[in-house]
């Protein structure tokens, strides 16, 4: 596997975290919106069964917020997406895929409203604040739009309620899933959500100031050292048997909500506000030809390479695997796919054509978790 040293460049900007990061033995990065994620510190195996049992500190500070704020916040934010934000209450975070005018997928963040002029958007990997500052141009909207200094820490795993709470008291607990409130760290609010790219349960800690990065993984760390708390990252394995979409892998700009399985969150049939609405409901009408799935695919672990992989059926092109690896909890191998239509249903037997050899695989009709 080709391995290189990352050149110092203030073109990847340093977390609040990261010395901490270094510290702990990170092995594996991914460059994620110009920052450096960490996504391995001990082997994927290892990672894996200790997120599943225990707590891990995260450092997610690529999940870049872009603010909108101002009295034209609301109109601007119904712009972007398919999905209503009508009776979006403050201090509730909405899933919320953005489409061009096309219809086509920008990204898939989550939404924050935190006042009645004022949210934040939490992206995934792309620079999306260009097209939120071109539409503001473009509509001449009085509205503020730019990236707060605010960086997510991620707090997940089993053990993350208790954690939570010996920092920041019992009543964490409370935060239902996709809300979020504003907590005291040693004389300053943060908002932390009951949220995270995992499964596993926990939370995302929005740090304000990149000053508050040391301390507050310094805290949590002391907190929770009989907890087996260590440091973490996404984990590929359990982001795939999840199936947590990855923007730019799993779905493009080239894939509709529909095709990404997110057709749910599309409002169609309402006065329209998104940009991209007569595009969706044209989609939504006519129907379309291919959509996520998961995949079991049989035969040894396979290799960690570059997808896409291309999928058959009898001979015919079904569709292509965006994300596969091996699960060690099902001891398989587990991916997502973007199958055409004709094979989507579950228990459809394709082949994975992976780098070293084909191998049967079947659709599935839920993801492994």
């Amino acid at each position: 596997m080709f391995k290189a040293d990352i050149f110092p460049s203030i073109r990847i900007r340093k977390t609040p975290f990261w010395d901490r990061v270094v510290e702990a033995g990170v092995k594996s990065c991914s460059v994620y919106n110009h920052m450096l994620m960490p996504v391995r510190f001990e082997t994927y195996d290892i990672d894996y069964f200790h997120l599943k049992e225990h707590v891990q500190l995260w450092d997610v500070s690529c999940e870049r917020q872009i603010e909108v704020t101002g009295q034209e916040a609301t109109k601007l934010i119904e712009l972007l997406s398919p999905r209503p934000i009508k009776n979006l209450r403050i201090g509730k975070c909405l899933y919320f895929p953005v489409v061009d005018q096309h219809g086509g997928m920008l990204n898939d963040p989550v939404l924050l409203k935190l006042s009645e002029t004022r949210y934040w958007i939490s992206i995934a990997d792309s620079d999306y604040l260009l097209w939120v500052l071109a539409l503001v141009a473009a509509y001449n909207l009085n509205v503020k739009v730019f990236e707060p200094d605010v960086s997510p820490l991620g707090v997940q795993g089993p053990k993350s309620d208790e954690l939570m709470s010996r920092v920041f008291g019992s009543s964490i607990m409370d935060l239902k899933f996709f809300e979020f409130q504003a907590y005291e760290f040693a004389g300053k609010e943060h908002f932390v959500s009951r949220s995270g790219y995992s499964k596993q349960g926990g939370f995302e800690i929005y740090v304000e100031g990149f000053e508050n990065g040391i301390p507050m993984w310094d805290t949590l760390m002391e907190a929770g050292e009989d907890l087996s708390v260590r440091a973490g990252g996404p984990n590929y394995p359990e982001r795939v048997e999840g199936g947590l979409l990855s923007y730019g892998t799993d779905i493009t700009l080239n894939n509709n909500p529909f095709e990404s399985g997110l057709g749910k969150y599309c409002d169609v049939n309402s006065t329209p506000k998104c940009l991209g609405y007569e595009a969706l409901k044209r989609v939504f009408e006519n129907g379309w030809e291919r959509e996520i799935r998961s995949l079991d695919v049989e035969g040894d672990k396979v290799p960690l390479c570059h997808v896409p992989w291309k999928v058959t059926a009898d001979g015919e092109f079904a569709g292509n695997v965006t994300s596969i690896t091996w699960s060690p909890g099902f001891k398989t191998n587990v991916a997502i796919g973007m199958i055409e239509k004709e094979f989507w249903n579950p228990n459809t037997e394709v082949l994975v054509h992976a780098p070293d050899y084909p191998r049967k695989a079947k659709v599935r009709d839920k993801f492994f978790i």
